[in-house]
């Protein structure tokens, strides 16, 4: 005869609860997410081996060409994780179409980035963590969307996270040095993300991204920058400033799948390339 034991109910029902609880302090990056927004540039500090498909939806300003244009991506990110501290990023490629208004549609390939990064210093007690790294991105894309000039840039960064239990920062700073000072802009950029663990199913975030040019080109007379995804080496770009505020959500699925979805608005410049965007990802981590 079984026996009965009273509350057990309840008891079962606090259990399940409990699995949607953050972490305890001393495991504060089980609860700590990727950024969603920038996602060529904000590389998260953590050293992890993961596979990243993305997709971004972006809405230009319409004084950039005189006419609204959508610029979409489809990608898949890479992260293999070779120690504790040091992992391989493979942070662009795919598919572009940029399409702006009546039959001006064009598609192509997207330019290979990818680097390394190291951990270079953890404190698990204070919840820090500070990850230097780079890419070098090669111009093999194809030139109908605006990719494969120039003969390469290289992008220094540093990014780091600040945990309080169940809320985040990740900040990063960095820049983009092209290998031809004619054909593409030089650039400085930084990206903030402050997330915050309600549950498994429900960690909002919101962010900030900008970046300002540094140095002009020759390659296109525009006084504006192509933000992440491309560099126009425009002529009369330096000294400008291009950022862009989001927010969205991340939910952790499994404990090693998060589906992610940000969305962004672009702020400090009109004619910009990015008047807005919604960007979509899905982080499998193994």
């Amino acid at each position: 005869m079984k026996s009965h034991v009273p509350g057990s109910p309840f008891l079962a029902a606090v259990a399940a609860l409990a699995t949607l609880a953050p972490a305890v302090a001393g495991d504060w990056l089980e609860n700590t997410i990727a950024p969603v927004t920038n996602p060529v540039f904000f590389e998260s500090p953590l050293i992890q081996s993961e596979v990243r498909p993305v997709v971004m939806l972006q809405r230009a300003d319409t004084g950039f060409l005189g006419m609204p244009t959508d610029i979409r991506l489809y990608a898949v990110q890479l992260r293999y994780a070779f120690t504790e501290k040091l992992a391989f990023i493979a942070t662009k490629d795919g598919y572009v179409e940029i399409d702006p208004a009546g039959p001006l549609h064009r598609d192509g390939w997207a330019d290979l980035a990818a680097g390394l990064k190291y951990e270079l210093f953890r404190n698990d007690d204070h919840q820090f963590v500070v990850t230097p790294g780079f890419t070098f991105e090669f111009p093999t894309g194809n030139s109908e969307v605006l990719q494969g000039n120039g003969k390469g840039e290289a992008n220094v960064f540093v990014s780091a996270m600040k945990g309080w239990d169940q809320l985040h920062l990740t900040a990063l700073v960095g820049g983009r040095i092209p290998v031809e000072f004619s054909k593409e802009t030089a650039s400085v950029r930084y990206s903030a993300q402050l997330d915050y663990w309600v549950c498994r199913w429900f960690i909002p975030f919101v962010s900030f991204n900008a970046f300002t040019v540094v140095s002009s080109a020759d390659a296109i007379s525009a006084n504006s920058e192509g933000f992440d995804l491309i560099n126009f080496g425009s002529t009369d770009a330096s000294g400008r400033t291009q950022g862009a505020v989001g927010g969205g959500f991340r939910s952790r699925l499994l404990p090693n799948l998060d589906l992610g979805v940000g969305y962004e608005y672009g702020v400090f410049a009109s004619n910009s390339i990015l008047k807005d965007r919604w960007t979509f990802d899905v982080s499998w981590r193994f």
